[in-house]
């Protein structure tokens, strides 16, 4: 098995700025406080930081990275945690709609919805 590690820094240029504050991504990780049934999408995993404990504790997630240089790391440390289905995609590119239909689960309420999750870059959010 090959170890991958997360050492290459954060590129400006694509706005990523990566979450090292344990007690901040134990407030974002409580503020999801994922449910059973819940399709959890993650936008901009980065390093993991948010996605191995939302994985921990839901078991399973999407997430939508564009950085090739993360893809590889990103899936092989995940499988510690969970369940990852992994899209290398530009998020503006993904068809949310599609990705929800993926999902046919329900529950009293009806149709699940996706949740979405991130520490987006500003350049990206703006």
């Amino acid at each position: 098995m090959t170890s991958y590690s997360f050492s290459e820094p954060a590129k400006k240029h694509l706005g990523q700025n990566f979450l090292h504050d344990r007690s901040v991504i134990a407030k974002i990780v409580q503020a999801v406080n994922p449910k059973p049934g819940d399709h959890l999408v993650e936008i901009g995993p980065g390093q993991g930081a948010i996605t191995f404990p939302l994985l921990e504790r839901h078991g399973e997630m999407t997430v939508i990275e564009f950085d090739r240089d993360l893809v590889a790391p990103l899936a092989e440390a995940a499988r510690a945690h969970g369940t990852l289905k992994l899209i290398h995609r530009d998020v503006l590119q993904v068809d949310f709609t599609a990705l929800a239909a993926e999902d046919a689960r329900e529950d009293a309420d009806g149709p699940n919805r996706l949740r979405l999750v991130g520490n987006l870059p500003y350049n990206l959010s703006s």
